[in-house]
């Protein structure tokens, strides 16, 4: 398989899979703002220009990191990192495998943009403020969540990929989780992953 990575973006969430499952795979790696990712070569690979992108070997091209996330697992993942359909944990592996991007990417996405990716002149506090504010509050339900357990749908799995990179990002980012100490405990955890490190160093 090969991975189209740059560091810091939701990139980290498909090399973080692979690491945790075991499987080979090549990187190619950029920067954000990379003139390169606006080339017509990797639009054609990306329409966006953006990461990630997952190629398999059999010709497979996915760039929606909950999709990689899925079919990686459905495909390559032998059981691993979902429950079964039958489990009690099932429902809430999928609510909170889709949590990330529903709910606590958008108000990222806005935080990123105003803060790193719009040119000064163009920023605006107030948006910075709000979002903030928000990922605040979507990291409740998060917090909420955590209440008796390790992770978000029994054992590590999927679900702890999407929405615990969101939480890490978020965390990051100015959201105020001092009053969230599940939150807090569910970071140290997953940072201490040797699988997470990898990724982030990838």
């Amino acid at each position: 398989m090969k991975i189209y990575y740059a560091p810091n973006t939701r990139a980290v969430r498909i090399v973080w899979l692979c690491q945790e499952l075991g499987l080979p795979f090549e990187i190619e790696r950029f920067q954000l703002g990379d003139r390169k990712m606006r080339a017509p070569e990797y639009r054609a690979i990306h329409p966006l220009g953006r990461v990630p992108v997952l190629e398999d070997d059999e010709g497979t091209r996915l760039y929606e990191s909950g999709a990689i996330v899925q079919y990686v697992l459905a495909k390559y993942g032998a059981g691993r990192l979902v429950p079964a359909a039958s489990s009690a944990d099932f429902a809430a592996y999928l609510q909170w495998l889709h949590y990330a991007e529903g709910m606590i990417m958008p108000p990222v996405n806005t935080v990123v943009v105003e803060t790193f990716l719009l040119p000064p002149e163009r920023r605006n506090q107030s948006n910075v403020d709000r979002a903030v504010k928000l990922l605040g509050r979507m990291l409740e339900a998060v917090e909420a969540q955590l209440v008796g357990r390790t992770f978000l749908a029994g054992e590590f799995s999927g679900a702890d990929i999407m929405t615990g990179h969101a939480t890490i990002v978020a965390a990051k980012l100015g959201a105020d989780i001092a009053d969230k100490p599940n939150v807090q405990a569910y970071i140290e955890r997953l940072t201490a992953r040797p699988a997470l490190q990898s990724a982030w160093d990838a």
